[in-house]
């Protein structure tokens, strides 16, 4: 389906908890972190209804995310359940690692189309400053036993002046070694992430060229959203990045969202007040919830307003965490 500006929206993320075992400085407090109920969490049964419907409007492309989505029980079996949803042609899972060793057989087995591990860092104190966990070995270890299977992997690694701005180049070259894409995001100014710099595109690249020589801009489709990619003689994978601030992507933006609370979003920069969930349970019919997703999807924001003084009441307040970034 195509919203009001003519962009095909094809692609839905589902955040299926907003729980997560780390805790990322520039996503959640080390302590007090108050998280959604579990009566208010999406049934997977109820996220299903919805994606059928989807599906049915256009949605062709799912991204199972969080929190965390792995520690969610029996999420292995819900990806096979939206594997077979008629329409649905790819569902991808982003995680942050730690437990990817342990699912990856039974994601193999669901025939997930990719993995996206994220990882700021491969100096295991600087992934404790950076997470609060002492994770980096079972991260590393998900990602190595990920990389032998045929699963797609992707690393996305967001840059922050002060923090990681040193390693990016030693990040990048996991593509040189191995058959991955590194993407780097941009920090978004939502949440705690308000509170780092972050580290442009057009830096990192001129970093990456003096190191590596030429990048070359590729037409191969790598993801489900807008990045763009590019390939360096003689790496074995790719280099991409998302940059939603400084190369501003909007005009092209084929998401929506869905919390685990059950929000559908169909800017990640703006609050919502569509609960699907609250719909649901007050029994609204299918040609009802189909009406009120093409009104969302037609409805769709031109373009995000990070920055806009202007519009500061109506931009999302909720951690990413809660809002499935």
């Amino acid at each position: 389906m195509r919203d009001q500006y003519q962009r095909e929206i094809d692609y839905l993320r589902i955040s299926v908890t907003d729980r997560c075992n780390f805790r990322c400085r520039y996503c959640m407090p080390a302590k007090g972190v108050e998280f959604v109920e579990h009566s208010e969490i999406m049934t997977y049964e109820e996220i299903l209804r919805f994606l059928r419907i989807a599906a049915g409007v256009g949605i062709r492309k799912v991204k199972v995310t969080g929190g965390e989505p792995l520690v969610r029980k029996g999420v292995c079996g819900f990806i096979r359940k939206v594997r077979s949803v008629p329409g649905i042609e790819s569902v991808t899972l982003t995680t942050n690692g730690a437990l990817l060793k342990e699912y990856l057989p039974q994601l193999e087995a669901a025939k997930i189309a990719g993995i996206n591990v994220s990882l700021d860092t491969l100096n295991p104190v600087k992934f404790h400053e950076i997470t609060r966990c002492n994770e980096f070995g079972r991260v590393w270890e998900g990602i190595c036993m990920a990389v032998k299977t045929k699963i797609p992997v992707k690393v996305n690694c967001i840059p922050m002046r002060g923090c990681n701005e040193e390693e990016l180049v030693e990040i990048a070259a996991l593509a040189e070694e191995y058959p991955i894409t590194v993407r780097f995001i941009e920090m978004m100014p939502i949440g705690m992430g308000t509170g780092y710099a972050r580290i442009l595109q057009d830096e990192i690249k001129e970093l990456l060229e003096d190191r590596f020589g030429t990048m070359e801009l590729v037409d191969e489709i790598l993801g489900n959203g807008p990045a763009g990619y590019y390939k360096i003689e003689d790496f074995k994978g790719r280099i991409g990045f998302i940059s939603a601030v400084s190369h501003e992507f909007c005009e092209s933006c084929n998401r929506i969202r869905l919390t685990a609370d059950g929000i559908l979003k169909p800017c990640l920069n703006f609050e919502s007040r569509i609960n699907l969930k609250q719909e649901m349970r007050s029994g609204i019919s299918d040609s009802d919830l189909e009406h009120l997703l093409k009104e969302v999807i037609y409805t769709k924001p031109r373009c995000h307003a990070f920055g806009d003084e202007t519009k500061k009441d109506l931009q999302e307040k909720r951690r990413m965490a809660g809002i499935g970034g």
